[in-house]
């Protein structure tokens, strides 16, 4: 058992479009596994940035911001993959939308 004072070790990883991310590590940090990060991708949620076949895939950081919203939006609220890659992609636009007219009023 570990004392009151020691600490533990922790990790982070900064989540942007310049991290690249293998199957093995993207299964990691999300808690999955292959077979369902493979159905994320075949119902659209996730893109691959690289490679054509699942051993050579890689994705890019924010891919692991978006699978974590989808497996929230199955989870929390039992939206399939295919809608949540809808939902996910309606609030994508939003938050762009939002974007654009936020630079259109300056």
């Amino acid at each position: 058992m570990q004392s009151e004072n020691s600490m533990s070790n922790v990790t982070s990883v900064m989540l942007d479009e310049h991290t690249v991310f293998s199957v093995r590590e993207v299964c990691s940090v999300c808690g999955v596994n292959a077979e369902l990060l493979i159905e994320l991708v075949d119902e659209g949620v996730l893109h691959p940035a690289e490679g054509t076949h699942p051993g050579n895939w890689r994705f890019v950081g924010n891919t692991v911001v978006r699978a974590q919203k989808a497996l929230n939006l199955q989870r929390d609220l039992r939206v399939n993959l295919a809608g949540a890659a809808l939902a996910l992609d309606l609030m994508e636009e939003i938050e762009d939308l939002r974007r654009r007219l936020l630079l259109a009023m300056r």
